[in-house]
């Protein structure tokens, strides 16, 4: 091993020092810590040695230079700060894209739309060059948010299948989604099975494809749904019991009901309690999302389909990596990787 002294006490380490610990050229050193390929294990291993013993730490604007990679995704969420913290989708999503940045060494950027003010801050964030790319999801038809990340001119990824006018033309737009459709007419289909006979629906936001991918799994089965079966709510607990009120209104022989979601689906339940309705005995009940959270803690336990929402997290920021490296790539040496519809299941519980 090397006799070189060790750095003075509050000084950094600098690639020269490692180079010389380890024996090797500096730029034998720069690949290694830049992840460049090219060096032969032995070598690899013999600078990492040097960078533990020497306390280095790879300088983030050299590296930026040599990589063109800052190590930052931001994650836009399109919904307000008090949405994002009452709803445990979103923490489970933001989980799944945390560890999985994380194991690509990779710092997330978190960023909401509390009001239209945000847009242009969100846009000169973008443009500014600070993130390697950007995650968003809960995207509605009408948000500005897909304009504002092209012209930023940042690789991105979407949680949830676009619906805004113009992404099904020109390029592919990657995106993450759940089977929603499917899981939907599994739901309503399970209702039918256990005799149901009534069998109503909580929809989401109409400027959703989530929401509206589920309202038409709903129709899918029942094409000829009888009149007030289907009320309005915005997947938040308080709207899933304005819409069950309404359709105890509207229709109090329902027997069934399906929400979009699982928070809507507790508001529901509490209105039925309230109403003195049994669930399941008069109304079955299934929700959508299996957040455990709220499946499990509602009495009785929520029958509902599960969407893997951790793991969907997970698989937008590896489709975000492939994105990037595609984009490295050479010309013509690979196409932008596609789009990714996980399976859903239900899972039975008491409510139906």
């Amino acid at each position: 091993m090397s006799s070189m002294p060790e750095p003075a006490h509050g000084s950094r380490p600098t690639l020269e020092a490692v180079a010389a610990r380890a024996g090797v050229s500096r730029a034998t050193v720069s690949r290694v810590v830049n992840g460049g390929a090219g060096v032969r294990q032995a070598l690899v291993e013999k600078v990492r040695e040097a960078v533990e013993e020497l306390g280095y730490v790879p300088n983030h604007a050299a590296r930026t230079l040599v990589t063109r990679r800052n190590g930052a995704v931001a994650v836009i969420i399109a919904e307000p700060e008090f949405r994002v913290f009452s709803d445990p989708f979103f923490e489970q999503q933001v989980r799944g894209i945390s560890r999985e940045l994380t194991a690509h060494d990779t710092q997330l950027v978190l960023l909401w739309v509390e009001g239209p003010g945000d847009y242009e801050r969100i846009g000169r964030y973008l443009g500014g060059g600070h993130v390697d790319g950007a995650l968003a999801f809960s995207v509605h038809n009408d948000d500005e948010l897909p304009s504002i990340i092209r012209r930023a001119q940042v690789p991105a990824v979407f949680g949830g299948r676009p619906g805004w006018p113009g992404a099904t033309a020109g390029l592919a737009v990657p995106y993450v989604d759940c089977d929603n459709r499917g899981g939907a007419r599994e739901a309503v289909r399970h209702l039918l099975s256990l005799g149901r006979e009534r069998v109503a629906h909580i929809a989401g936001p109409h400027d959703q494809t989530s929401a509206m991918d589920r309202l038409d799994g709903y129709r899918d089965v029942l094409l000829d749904a009888g009149p007030g079966l289907i009320a309005q709510g915005d997947f938040t607990e308080e709207s899933g019991a304005r819409a069950m009120a309404e359709l105890l209104e509207q229709r109090p022989d329902l027997d069934a009901v399906f929400t979009a979601n699982d928070l809507m689906a507790s508001g529901a339940l509490r209105v039925l309690r309230e109403r003195g309705l049994r669930v399941p005995e008069d109304v079955a009940l299934v929700g959508f999302d299996d957040m455990t959270s709220i499946a499990e803690a509602t009495d009785p336990p929520l029958t509902t389909v599960r969407q893997d929402i951790e793991g969907m997290g997970r698989l937008m920021v590896r489709l975000l990596m492939r994105v990037l490296n595609a984009d490295e790539a050479e010309p013509g040496a690979g196409s932008t990787p596609g789009s990714v519809i996980t399976p859903t299941e239900l899972v039975r519980r008491a409510s139906a």
